[in-house]
């Protein structure tokens, strides 16, 4: 996917919130985007899930299946949690066995089973958030779009949709987020962004598309991977790591020198 010279202002005499802003998001690419308050970033995460259009400039490339978690979700709908989130993934094309079983996986993955069938408009914001982010990962999107999305959660649901982000980058879905804790999978993003101004810029300074390799790894079974690491299961065992190619030696490295150490399987360029 890719945003190319886009802008964005409300009205033609209205001064521009984005403008010039031109960025790829490459399969499997974990992206964070930071600024001020009031400074676009919600803006611009509208426009690149689909939400909103530019003013100018054209996004192209946006994969079939694209997911959004707003920072303010609208919880009180006349359905339950699990009847919204059935209908949801109708709506992405799931079939209605498929998409009431992948409603309860995400429930219960998010600690949230017990309210499946409690009304929206009954439920506590912490729950309802909970509900935000499972409609948005119920339909494997391809570009997963995160609004400050950790926010309200409790910290094991919080660590879940941790889990599940390097779940969707390491299947080769792009993933775009905002959080206001700085902290927030450090070290696993493969770009970093600021709006300033009005322009997106790279906080490491670097230039030009990403160059992203998977690294498969197999460790002991349990075996956490090194602080600082995140990937997902690798259908034949161990994890996937997918990570900018110009990380990939300080990967490589934290994996091999921890104690226990990991075997490398196979390093290459995600399909």
């Amino acid at each position: 996917m890719k945003l190319t010279a886009v802008g964005r202002r409300y009205g033609p005499r209205r001064p521009w919130v984005l403008r010039g802003v031109s960025l790829e998001l490459p399969p499997g690419a974990l992206v964070r985007i930071e600024g001020g308050n009031g400074g676009g970033k919600s803006t611009l995460l509208r426009l690149v899930a689909g939400i909103d259009t530019p003013s100018e400039g054209r996004i192209s490339g946006r994969p079939r299946r694209t997911a959004y978690v707003p920072e303010r979700f609208p919880a009180a709908l006349p359905l339950t949690a699990e009847a919204y989130l059935t209908h949801l993934g109708r709506v992405h094309g799931l079939s209605r066995a498929g998409a009431a079983r992948r409603a309860g996986q995400w429930l219960e993955r998010f600690g949230a089973a017990g309210h499946a069938r409690t009304p929206m408009a009954e439920l506590s914001k912490g729950t309802s958030q909970k509900v935000a982010v499972a409609q948005a990962l119920l339909a494997e999107p391809g570009l997963l779009v995160l609004d400050e999305a950790w926010t309200g959660l409790d910290a094991p649901a919080r660590a879940e949709l941790d889990r599940a982000v390097a779940e969707r980058t390491a299947a080769g879905a792009a993933v775009v987020f905002v959080d206001h804790d700085p902290r927030r999978l450090a070290g696993a993003a493969d770009a970093h962004h600021r709006i300033r101004g009005g322009a997106l810029t790279p906080v490491s300074g670097a230039a030009g598309p990403l160059v992203l390799v998977r690294i498969h790894a197999a460790a002991a079974p349990g075996q956490e991977l090194p602080p600082g690491l995140a990937g997902a299961p690798a259908p034949d065992g161990g994890v996937l790591l997918t990570v900018e190619a110009a990380r990939s030696d300080e990967v490589l490295r934290t994996l091999l020198t921890a104690r226990p150490s990991w075997h490398i399987r196979a390093v290459e360029e995600p399909k």
